[in-house]
């Protein structure tokens, strides 16, 4: 297959997968493991059948890196596991060109959402408050959760994660657009 059409391919399947783990966080609050396996495993299987062994490692690569990235959150109490793990299949359908594209533009589309629920809710300063609150607890206690301040905590603002996974996607698959 060429070039082209795989440089369009992977991502464009990186956001079908990532779209279904949206609609299910948003409804639901969760991302199902039946989304986020069988994506890692299609991913997987995708670069293996277009690119051999060589891609099928650069696909585990890329969903190791996204997965780590996402886990550092996840241990500190600021992200489902559910998140983790459909970055990580988005990461694995995507490939390793895309990764740094796909993590830089998950996280701006994910502060822009907080920002905007914050403002939404009437919550923005109490908001920006509790960034430093995190900050400085994180700098004397390392990766453990806040006590307060974590997604344990039904009064804390909540942003369903697998949107910005979705719309990170979609600004990836643009971005591969844009260099065609």
């Amino acid at each position: 297959m060429s070039n082209l059409t795989t440089d369009w391919l992977y991502p464009a399947a990186a956001l079908v997968c990532a779209l279904a783990g949206a609609v299910f966080d948003v409804r639901s609050r969760r991302i199902p493991n039946f989304i986020s396996l069988p994506g890692i495993l299609f991913g997987l299987a995708l670069h293996f059948s277009l690119g051999g062994w060589r891609q099928l490692g650069l696909s585990a690569a890329a969903g190791l890196i996204c997965g780590l990235v996402f886990f550092v959150f996840w241990i500190a109490g600021g992200m489902g596991a559910g998140d983790v793990k459909l970055i990580t299949a988005a990461g694995c359908i995507a490939g390793l060109p895309e990764v740094a594209n796909l993590l830089i533009l998950t996280a701006i589309a994910g502060g822009l959402m907080a920002v905007a629920l914050a403002v939404w809710r009437g919550r923005l300063k109490e908001t920006i408050m509790n960034v430093g609150a995190l900050a400085v607890h994180h700098r004397f206690e390392g990766l453990r959760p806040h006590p307060e301040l974590n997604i344990g905590n039904a009064g804390t603002l909540r942003l369903p994660y697998g949107v910005a996974i979705a719309a990170g996607s979609a600004l990836t698959l643009c971005a591969a657009a844009l260099r065609r």
